[in-house]
């Protein structure tokens, strides 16, 4: 088992390279699988996510090799449409799911566990099953399975009763074969959703409107190989420009969209911090003294991600006055509430409102990660604590942030990782 060791109460300076999107690149994997051809991805992050669908993909039957940020995926051959043998695997992540869309646009056949990930609150697939069958897809759920066939997938109108990245993108994968023009209607507009799009687009496919909450999909009969990278992580830009203005800090962050990060440069500049946007692709981020309070309300694209929900609960933490982070999208996210009390914040839980009363300073001890963005604020906590904190949980962490500890190292953070050896290895 690894802990973080972090000495908190150094400012952050320096800069910091952004690496691929985990919701994107994700999602562009499993999509690689509509080629039967030779895909190249790059700009591809090392997370433990990306190992364990890289690792998916070769047990059914792709060729894959990983060289360092570049990913090729070679699936000419017949892949298996059955990930059932893969229970375990596939219940350890979320975007598992897309292999539903990928494989049954792909064979008309689907057999995939259920997805698991981090426990943050209820994520049904019944937009994604409701799009499945609006193509002509039989689908039952059997032994911890969705079962999936479809002699001919046709085109649909179909209407998302809630907006939903991953039916989203699981919808427009099947889609991209489907016989005539489908149209999804309120589908999600986040940055991945785009991605994914511009890369089927790229081997062949025909879809518009990816960005806006009406997508257009006209099938077609084949895809092609393509070289694509993957957008940068707007998540991962974030955590980093949160965590230099509550250091007290001075970091660029380079390799990103800044438009992509209106919604957090925003509510960062309420705090008073200030955000530079420089050369197009870096934002410039310090602070100096302490943050203003403020007012949160998590919303899909492009409002304030609920991705970023966590890290934001520790900059109201230490502001001046009182600040209202309201969760909208997941109602159990506030799981992380109870290691920041140990680290003296104030705060109180009202159904899916925190009320935040900011102290001057919070006191390092020990603390866990609940959950993968939970896990980024815990760090983020840890930096601008007074003394010393351990945190475990780093799993989660890893699930999604390449080098986490190596870059905020490098930003002149105080951070160690070691292993702690159990009784059982003795």
């Amino acid at each position: 088992m690894d802990k973080f060791i972090i000495e908190g109460g150094y400012p952050l300076k320096g800069e910091v390279q952004i690496t691929g999107a985990k919701n994107a690149v994700l999602g562009l994997i499993p999509a690689a699988l509509l080629s039967r051809n030779v895909v190249t991805i790059d700009n591809v992050p090392r997370i433990d996510d990306v190992r364990k669908m890289v690792d998916i993909l070769s047990r059914i039957g792709a060729k894959v090799d990983w060289q360092d940020d570049v990913l090729t995926i070679d699936s000419r051959d017949e892949l298996s449409y059955d990930c059932a043998p893969y229970q375990d695997e596939i219940g350890e992540m979320r975007a598992s799911y897309y292999l539903l869309g990928a494989l049954l646009g792909r064979y008309g056949n689907a057999i995939v566990p259920l997805p698991g990930g981090c426990n943050i609150g209820d994520r049904p697939i019944d937009q994604h099953i409701k799009g499945f069958e609006a193509l002509g897809a039989d689908v039952v759920i059997e032994h911890g399975c969705v079962k999936m066939h479809a002699d001919h997938l046709h085109a649909a109108d179909i209407y998302m009763d809630v907006v939903s990245v991953g039916a989203t993108i699981n919808v427009m994968l099947a889609a991209v074969f489907a016989e005539g023009r489908t149209v999804i209607e309120n589908a999600a507009k986040e940055p991945h959703i785009v991605d994914v799009a511009n890369f089927l687009n790229k081997m062949g496919a025909n879809i518009k409107g990816a960005g806006t909450d009406t997508l257009r999909i006209h099938g077609v009969q084949e895809l092609h190989a393509c070289s694509y990278s993957v957008v940068p992580d707007q998540i991962t830009a974030g955590t980093y420009m949160m965590a230099a203005a509550a250091t007290n800090g001075n970091v660029l962050v380079k390799g990103v969209i800044p438009k992509h990060m209106e919604s957090v440069t925003a509510k960062l500049k309420e705090m008073g911090a200030d955000v530079v946007n420089v050369n197009g692709d870096s934002l410039q981020v310090s602070h100096k003294g302490r943050l203003k309070r403020c007012h949160v309300k998590t919303l899909p694209y492009p409002g304030f991600p609920t991705d970023l929900q966590q890290p934001m609960a520790v900059l109201m933490s230490i502001a001046e006055g009182n600040s209202r982070l309201h969760e909208s999208i997941f109602e159990n996210r506030f799981k992380y509430v109870d290691e920041l009390r140990k680290m003296g914040a104030h705060i109180s839980i009202n159904g899916r409102t925190a009320m935040i009363e900011g102290v001057p300073e919070l006191s390092g001890t020990k603390i866990a990660a609940t959950d993968l963005r939970a896990g980024a604020a815990m760090v983020i906590a840890a930096l601008v604590a007074k003394g010393r904190s351990e945190i475990t949980g780093l799993k989660f962490i890893d699930r999604g942030y390449e080098n986490l500890e190596e870059n905020f190292r490098n930003l002149g953070a105080h951070i160690e990782r070691v292993t702690v050896k159990s009784h059982l290895d003795n």
